[in-house]
């Protein structure tokens, strides 16, 4: 899962950065408004934690442009402004959640499980992914069939889950590169196609009935295998 926090007290954003890493997370910081928008309109994120105040472009303006894209990532304002009209102003716009400085973490992580739930996550662990006949384990970075086990590296789960965030939707390579590699990265396409090979390997590995699916000239979809 991919995380953009947009923070500009650099000891809390290192403070966080660091806490998140340690969870499983992917992490993107940046300390402004103009980094915060440019990360921010990728749309590769799975959760955004936009602070309110932050210099060049404020969070609720970053907030506003984002929602006028039909950027619909989850987001949530982290801020010292905690009146209700604050809190009021931040939901009405766009907010899916909004946390008071200071806050403990657990109830940052407790508040990021909530937002990112979708239909499709089967099981109630929170460090799992489950869809079809597999399940994902961030923690133990396993991948569960009805084989067995299959332990992935780093990248290989970073693909893994975001197939398993889209499933049977056809995802651009550019989109999955992004998403994946970050916007930073200079990977080269071929890496692509080496890890969705290597993907591919371990689901058949744990006895998956789930294929990814090639289309040409565009990218890639996790689908389910149809019986002979």
């Amino acid at each position: 899962m991919r995380i953009l926090l947009a923070e500009d007290d650099k000891d809390l954003n290192k403070a966080l950065t660091w806490q998140l890493t340690g969870q499983g997370y992917t992490v993107d910081s940046c300390y402004d408004g103009d980094e915060a928008l440019y990360y921010g309109r990728q749309n590769i994120y799975d959760v955004i934690l936009l602070d309110r105040m932050l210099p060049c472009h404020e969070g609720l303006e970053i907030l506003t442009i984002l929602r006028q894209h039909s950027i619909n990532v989850p987001i949530i304002l982290i801020t010292a402004l905690g009146t209700l009209q604050d809190k009021i102003a931040g939901l009405d716009l766009g907010a899916d959640d909004y946390l008071v400085k200071p806050f403990d973490f657990e109830e940052l992580m407790a508040r990021i499980r909530c937002v990112t739930r979708r239909s499709l996550v089967l099981n109630t662990q929170p460090d799992m992914l489950s869809y079809h006949d597999v399940t994902w384990s961030y923690s133990k970075m396993c991948l569960t069939g009805p084989s067995g086990d299959s332990t992935l590296s780093k990248r290989e789960g970073d693909l893994l889950e975001c197939f398993l965030h889209t499933p049977e939707k056809i995802l651009g390579r550019e989109t999955i590169l992004l998403k994946v590699w970050g916007p930073d990265s200079d990977v080269e396409n071929g890496n692509l196609d080496n890890y969705v090979h290597f993907l591919r390997r371990r689901l058949k590995a744990v006895g998956s009935s789930l294929q990814i699916k090639t289309i040409r000239g565009v990218g890639y979809g996790l689908i389910v295998q149809e019986a002979d």
